[in-house]
């Protein structure tokens, strides 16, 4: 696959300081970090090019956000070299943890080095722009090495597939965690098929969602209101299996999002004190074993 040229977007230079106050251990759970490509190059055959976005310009974003805590997530953009992942993982040990990207083939004692490193599960995609998937059985049946880790799955797929991997998925030995709402379109709305199997998928206890992506699934835009009523269903059906992530830096996405816009919309999302409680704080608490902060 011949990697696309380096997009002329890249990450808001200067985001909106938010209106609303983060609770306090707020997690972001979902962010990609892309080189700098000096020490991290890019993979060959990979197929998009993001713009760099390195660890400091991460951090400086989640001090200005009021974030203390952080999911990384290996992108595909470096392959299945975690290195660049787990340098971040070390530079905040303990309040960031990653998402691995791996092959099922694996070897033990690799995935037990990722672990110790602070990794807490593997990604796999089903989008047809990161090229051709695991066969989601492989996935299911790699999944028991993953339990005795502690590890979960996260899977990243295109909102029709849902039909076709919700059986799997319901068979996985491990806790499963959906990416970026399913990646709905706001415009089918709340009756369309796919987001009716994902809210049936949701409501079986191994299933995590993050409510992540409305800037993906909106179609009028910034500030992106008309992704909130699939947000705050998926709350209704899976309160206590939510998460929160800002996407930074938004990669393949066609504008260019601010991060305090999508930190001001949780007030939507979530506009109960316990609901945010649970989106930003408690639940990746449990699902990514961060320490817990003092009452």
């Amino acid at each position: 696959m011949t990697p696309a040229a380096s997009p002329l977007l890249s990450y808001h230079p200067s985001p909106s300081l938010p209106g609303f106050r983060l609770p306090a251990g707020a997690c972001d759970a979902h962010v990609h970090v892309f080189g700098p490509q000096e020490r991290f190059p890019f993979a060959p055959g990979r197929s998009f090019t993001p713009c760099e976005a390195p660890k400091e310009e991460l951090f400086a974003l989640h001090a200005r956000l009021g974030i203390e805590r952080c999911v990384v997530v290996q992108s595909t953009a470096h392959g299945l070299d975690n290195s660049v992942t787990e340098e971040v993982l070390a530079a905040r040990k303990g309040a960031y943890v990653g998402i691995a990207l791996v092959q099922p083939a694996i070897g033990d004692a690799a995935l037990r080095r990722l672990d110790e490193a602070g990794f807490r599960g593997a990604r796999f995609n089903f989008m047809r722009h990161l090229g051709a998937p695991t066969a989601i059985d492989d996935v299911i049946a790699f999944g028991k090495r993953l339990a005795d880790l502690g590890w979960h799955l996260q899977i990243h797929f295109e909102s029709a597939l849902v039909h076709t991997l919700a059986a799997a998925l319901l068979r996985s030995p491990v806790p499963v965690v959906i990416d970026h709402m399913g990646r709905i379109d706001a415009s089918l709305g709340l009756d369309h098929a796919d987001f009716h199997k994902l809210r049936e998928l949701a409501r079986d206890r191994r299933i995590w969602i993050k409510l992540s992506g409305a800037e993906r699934a909106s179609r009028q835009g910034a500030p992106y209101e008309d992704a909130v009523p699939f947000a705050r269903a998926l709350i209704e059906d899976a309160g206590d299996r939510v998460l929160w992530g800002t996407d930074w830096p938004h990669p393949n996405l066609a504008h260019v999002p601010d991060d305090g816009v999508l930190v001001d919309l949780l007030a939507l999302i979530a506009p109960s004190e316990a609901q945010r409680q649970a989106l930003l704080v408690d639940n990746p608490e449990r699902l990514y074993r961060f320490e817990a902060r003092d009452a």
